[in-house]
């Protein structure tokens, strides 16, 4: 057989580049029948490819059929039979001169397609053989040298020159053949008689018909012939027609009538009546497709007739009498067959790629896909489409294969996925169709960075929070997926009055809880302003910022202290007032400073104890105490009142100061030199520090009308008239001297003094000099670091806005 064997390679290169894809035509010849790991050819070789690569770039060989029948060595590059190759059952219709086995050789990385056609030629494996292995004829004596009768014809699945090519008859001196040729090239036999016959003679004559074909070595199949001499019947049946030509379409109904048969026979009687039927020229095939009706010739569609399998029918027929001796004549009717649009067209996705990265490049080749129709004509000619809504577009590469490219940029946040159906429609009328679904997944890439819902965020926090309390929740969101979207949150690092942010806060990096690491004093801090970023967790990471103001409200957790009149921690303030006092006139002011806000720091002033509330009166704003009439006899010296001092907030908070009234004829003021004053306030409230500056404007001028009226006084000889009022404040019982005056005046200006600097957000001290009745003043800036026990030392009070 491998001697036999002729084999021819050519190759037909039909490049189309179009966007990276390259597509090539090669063709082979084999010889059916090969046998299993024979060679056919080396692709690598042919193709012009690197064997070295071949194992790498995915090799797919797609056989367009039932069987694989060949296979790739992706070491060598080779293309060898994987199973032997049946010409006969691979192209069953004897007519078909040529047989092609048709191959998609696909490589990936880079994508690349190649069309092979592999003909197989035919070797003479198969014998003719006759459709009967006996014949049997009734032949009249009386027929005439020249008479022809009909004999079965040997078929033979070979093709060309290795198929029926003559016929031979045993010796006889009363028979011969004669070959005629069909119109599809079968060779059919006739039996001619040479001489006459006598029944009398010789009644039987066995004969023996060989077909031989044209292979090499020839093979031959052999039938018995049996000539039965019948008696004479004169008049042979004549048809109309010798050749009738009827056109028939594909697919008509069962029992569609298509043609009758008319034979007439001039003899009478039984020699008259006729039978119609096929003759042995009629293939076995064309009999199952049609029905003969053997007494009225009417020839019906019995079975399906399908027009991409056969065209055109031949079908020889034969009028028989029913005489002694029958006699027969003969029609040949030819049947063509007419295409209808009955096969619906196919695609066949040959290479696919079911997700890709939502950043592919316009003009990636998605899918290869390869479109066919079995009629022909306008109802085999198909086209392909998509919906025109999709990003992507069909780019024909050859007349049956298309490229699926991306024709618009992709976002998998947009879109995740696409089902791609791809619609074929053949050309017919009317036309049909037939679609199939491609499913592209987009695979995520870190594009998108996180997004919070707002660019700036305020928390509001209450004072005295619990360490470790949330405070609020900052998200962002991400839309890519998986790790691209897993979100890690960061405090962006900073100092804030020396204190690290991460020694204030702290968030959760996998939700944006905020929480607090420490309790808010809003009279230390009132609000703070940091950043917070969110990264995502792809490759490299993407991130964002927003911006968190955190503003602390006040909550009312300060006691009002009362800081004028000034007295020592748990002490009684003494005053003495002249009893000739004028109604409306001043006594005391009562002065309280909050360290809270707002309405926490609203002080207001009641007496707790009044021993007579038709003598004294208590603004509840400012705190001035004063008489509401002038002391009468009946009045006590001694008076005793409590004022207190709240604030506006809930609950309220208060102090009381106790304030004890003297009343005396004279006032004799003077100072101990061991008195302490207050030398510094704690935070004054806007209300608090007008008061107080009003009243040391109030308190400067009551000082120097009293100089004014002590000078006058000293200058009269008349002792025992009763003095001015005097300022109210803190006097000692000492006798009142030029010295107490100048020591008011250095009071007055310690107070304008105090005032100035705590505006400033300063510490004053003031510190008695011995024996000398004057004050040391110092002011000193916050910053020196002067504790509370110092301060206090050295009788301060500190005063921070």
């Amino acid at each position: 057989m491998e001697q036999l064997m002729k084999r021819y390679v050519s190759v037909f290169l039909l490049f189309c580049v179009r966007w990276g894809f390259v597509l090539s035509m090669t063709r082979y010849s084999i010889p059916e029948e090969m046998k299993e790991g024979s060679v056919v050819a080396n692709l690598a070789a042919d193709l012009g490819l690197d064997v070295s690569v071949l194992a790498t770039r995915e090799v797919k060989l797609d056989i367009i059929h039932n069987k694989k029948y060949l296979e790739i060595n992706k070491k060598t590059g080779e293309l060898y039979i994987l199973e032997k190759i049946d010409r006969e059952y691979l192209c069953p219709t004897r007519t078909a001169t040529t047989c092609f086995l048709k191959l998609d050789v696909i490589f990936e990385k880079p994508l690349r397609m190649f069309n092979i056609e592999l003909e197989i030629t035919d070797i003479n494996d198969h014998a003719p053989r006759f459709r009967r292995d006996k014949i049997e004829l009734d032949v009249s004596e009386s027929a005439s040298p020249g008479e022809r009768f009909t004999l079965a014809n040997a078929v033979d699945p070979d093709v060309g020159s290795n198929t029926v090519n003559a016929y031979a008859l045993s010796d006889s001196e009363h028979f011969s053949i004669e070959t005629q040729t069909g119109s599809d090239g079968t060779k059919y036999v006739d039996l001619v008689l040479k001489k006459a016959l006598d029944r009398e003679q010789q009644p039987v004559h066995n004969l023996i018909l060989t077909a031989v074909d044209g292979g090499v070595p020839a093979r031959s199949g052999t039938a018995s012939i049996i000539v039965s001499v019948l008696d004479t019947n004169d008049n042979a049946p004549q048809f109309d027609n010798l050749l009738y030509s009827v056109n028939i379409t594909e697919n008509s109904p069962m029992g569609t009538l298509i043609l009758t048969l008319n034979a007439t026979d001039l003899d009478e009687g039984s020699n008259a009546d006729i039978s119609y039927s096929f003759t042995f020229y009629t293939s076995e095939k064309t009999q199952d497709m049609f029905s003969l009706n053997q007494n009225t010739g009417e020839i019906k569609v019995k079975d399906v007739i399908d027009f991409e399998e056969i065209k055109i029918l031949e079908m020889h027929i034969q009028a028989k009498d029913k005489g002694h001796n029958p006699l027969s004549g003969q029609c040949t009717v030819m049947v063509y067959v007419e295409d209808v649009n009955d096969n619906y067209p196919e695609i066949t996705v040959k290479s696919l790629r079911n997700a890709v990265k939502e950043t592919v490049p316009v003009g990636t080749v998605i899918a290869l896909v390869g479109v066919s129709d079995r009629d022909s004509g306008d109802n085999g000619k198909v086209d392909l489409s998509i919906s025109e809504q999709l990003p992507f577009v069909l780019n024909k590469s050859s007349e049956r294969d298309f490229e699926l490219v991306v024709s618009e940029s992709l976002d998998r946040e947009t879109v995740p996925g696409y089902n791609i159906i791809l619609t074929v429609t053949d050309r017919g009328t009317p036309s049909l169709s037939d679609n199939e679904t491609i499913t592209l997944e987009l695979l995520d890439v870190n594009d998108n960075a996180p997004q919070f819902p707002k660019s700036f965020y305020t928390i509001l926090v209450m004072e005295n929070n619990a360490p470790g309390s949330l405070l609020s929740s900052v998200t962002a969101f991400d839309p890519d997926y998986n790790e691209n979207q897993y979100l890690v949150y960061f405090i962006i690092e900073k100092e804030i009055v020396n204190t690290s942010i991460s020694m204030l806060f702290s968030i959760n990096p996998e939700n944006g809880d905020l929480y607090a690491l420490k309790t808010f004093d809003y009279e230390r801090e009132k609000e703070f302003l940091f950043h917070i970023e969110a990264r995502d967790s792809g490759n490299p990471p993407l991130s964002s910022n927003v911006t968190v103001h955190i503003i602390l409200l006040d909550q009312n957790d300060n006691t009002p202290l009362i800081v004028s009149p000034w007295r020592a921690h748990g002490s009684v303030v003494e005053e003495v007032i002249p009893r000739s006092t004028d109604k409306g006139h001043l006594i005391a002011k009562v002065i309280a400073i909050d360290s809270d806000s707002v309405q926490n720091a609203r002080v207001t002033y009641q007496f707790l104890q009044v021993p007579d509330a038709t003598l004294f009166s208590l603004d509840q704003y400012n705190g001035e105490i004063r008489t509401m009439r002038m002391f009468s006899y009946r009045d006590p010296r001694h008076q005793r009142l409590v004022v207190i001092a709240k604030d506006n907030g809930d609950p309220a908070l208060s102090a009381t100061v106790t304030i004890k009234l003297s009343t005396v004829e004279h006032v004799v003021k003077a100072f101990s030199e061991t008195s302490e004053v207050p030398l510094e306030y704690d935070i004054f409230s806007d209300l608090n520090l007008y008061l107080l500056i009003g009243l040391g404007s109030v308190s400067f001028l009551l000082l120097m009308t009293i100089l004014v009226t002590i000078v006058l006084k000293c200058q009269k000889p008349k002792p025992t008239k009763a003095t001015p009022p005097c300022r109210n404040s803190v006097v000692s019982q000492r006798s009142s001297t030029v010295a107490d005056s100048t020591l008011v005046s250095n009071d007055a200006y310690w107070y304008s003094l105090f005032l100035a600097e705590t505006r400033k957000g300063k510490v004053v001290v003031r510190q008695p000099i011995p024996k000398s009745g004057g004050y040391i003043v110092s002011s000193i800036p916050r910053s020196t670091g002067l504790t509370e026990t110092s301060e206090s030392a050295a009788s301060t009070l500190q005063y921070s806005k």
